[in-house]
C-alpha cells in the first residue's frame, strides 16, 4: 500500500467538495483568490483521480490470473452497491425537495440510465450527467474497467498495448454516435493510461525517492493547473496531475505507516459520492435560514466526514465483504483485492 497516494486521494475527493460548494452556494461566482482558484479549478480533483485510478488498476492486476469477469465483478461489486445507494438517495431528494431545485429534475428513464452507467442528457438541461452528478465521473471508470477486462485475454507483453489500442479505437468509433461520442470523445478518458504509463514506472524500480525534486515537482504541476484552463484537459491539467502522482509516489517514505491518511483514504469514495447531497442540506438550511454559507460549509465538513467513514465501514467494506462471499460460493474463489479503490 502507498500511503502517499491514500493522502492524495484524499486530497482530490475534498478539493471536489470544495468546488462544488462553490457551485451550489456561490453558482461559482467567488470573491477571492481562494475561492476562485477552488471555482475554476477544483474540479481537477478527478483528475487526478483518474490517474490514480489507472495506477491502481495495473498494479492490482499486474501477474494475476483473472478471468476477465471475475475482474468485472470485482469492480462492480467495489463501485455499484454505494453509488446505487446514494443515487436512490438522490432521486428521493429531488423527489421531495423538487420545488426548491428547479434546476433539477427526475425521470424514470434517466435514473435507470444513471444507475446503468450510460451517458445521457440530465432532464434538467444541463449536460450530460447522471442522477447523482458526481457519477459521470463513474461512467468513464466503468467504461475504462470493460476496456481493460479486454487484458486478460491475451499475454502479458501485449496488456499495455491491447488497453492503450482498445481505448483509442472505441473512444474513435463512438465519436459519431451522438450522446456516446460526446461523453467519451473527451481526452479525459486518456488520463487512466497517465496512471497505467506511471504503474509500468513504479513496478520497474524506475521512480526514485527524494524530497526536493519532489516538491519541486509537485510545485511546477500546481502552478500549471493554476495557470492552464480545462480547455485541454488531458494536457492542461491531466499531465501535471500525472506529475503530482508520480512526485507523491516519491515521497512516500514521509507518508508511510500514517494511519490517519489511510483512512483518509479508504474514505474518498464515499466522501466523492455522500458530498452533495449534505451541500444540498447545508444549501436548503442557509436560504431558509438565512446562515452565513461558510459557518453552513464548516458544519457540512465534519458531517461529510463522519457520513463517510461510516459509508465506509458499513455499506462499502461490509457490504463488498457479503456480496463477495456469495459469489465467491457460487463461482469460486477470487484472486484477493483490497476493499479501498486504492490497492497500493
Amino acid at each position: 500500500m502507498l500511503f502517499s497516494l491514500q493522502a492524495l486521494r484524499a486530497l482530490a475527493a475534498w478539493v471536489v467538495v470544495c468546488h462544488h460548494f462553490m457551485q451550489i452556494f456561490f453558482d461559482f461566482k467567488a470573491s477571492g483568490p481562494v475561492g476562485q482558484f477552488l471555482a475554476d479549478r477544483g474540479a481537477v480533483g478527478v483528475d487526478i483521480f483518474f490517474v490514480i485510478s489507472g495506477l491502481v488498476i495495473y498494479l492490482s492486476t499486474r501477474d494475476k490470473p483473472m478471468a476477465p469477469r471475475r475482474f468485472l465483478l470485482n469492480r462492480v461489486l467495489r463501485i455499484v452497491p454505494a453509488y446505487w445507494f446514494y443515487t436512490g438517495l438522490m432521486a428521493l431528494l429531488l423527489v421531495v425537495a423538487s420545488q426548491w431545485m428547479p434546476h433539477q429534475t427526475l425521470e424514470l428513464s434517466h435514473l435507470l440510465l444513471s444507475l446503468l452507467f450510460i451517458p445521457a442528457e440530465n432532464p434538467g438541461g444541463y449536460g450530460l450527467y447522471p442522477t447523482l452528478n458526481v457519477g459521470w465521473t463513474l461512467n468513464y471508470e466503468m467504461f475504462f474497467y470493460l476496456l481493460f477486462s479486454l487484458v486478460f485475454l491475451v499475454r502479458q507483453r501485449h496488456h499495455l498495448w491491447l488497453v492503450a489500442l482498445a481505448l483509442f479505437a472505441v473512444s474513435e468509433v463512438l465519436t459519431g454516435l451522438g450522446v456516446l461520442g460526446r461523453f467519451y470523445s473527451n481526452n479525459i478518458i486518456y488520463e487512466f493510461l497517465l496512471g497505467v504509463a506511471i504503474g509500468v514506472l513504479y513496478r520497474r524500480g524506475w521512480i526514485a525517492q527524494g524530497l526536493w525534486l519532489p516538491l519541486l515537482t509537485l510545485a511546477a504541476a500546481s502552478v500549471a493547473i493554476y495557470r492552464l484552463d480545462a480547455s485541454s484537459r488531458l494536457l492542461h491539467w491531466g499531465l501535471p496531475s500525472a506529475l503530482i502522482v508520480l512526485a507523491c509516489i516519491s515521497l512516500e517514505p514521509y507518508f508511510k505507516g500514517n494511519r490517519v491518511l489511510k483512512a483518509l483514504g479508504d474514505c474518498s469514495y464515499s466522501v466523492y459520492l455522500i458530498h452533495v447531497l449534505v451541500l444540498y442540506g447545508g444549501w436548503f438550511a442557509s436560504e431558509r435560514l438565512g446562515l452565513n454559507p461558510y459557518l453552513v460549509f464548516a458544519l457540512c465538513v465534519p458531517l461529510i466526514g463522519g457520513a463517510s467513514w461510516a459509508s465506509y465501514r458499513w455499506l462499502e467494506k461490509g457490504l463488498y465483504r457479503r456480496m463477495s462471499g456469495w459469489f465467491e460460493a457460487r463461482l469460486g474463489p477470487a484472486v484477493p483485492v483490497a476493499l479501498s479503490r486504492q490497492n497500493y
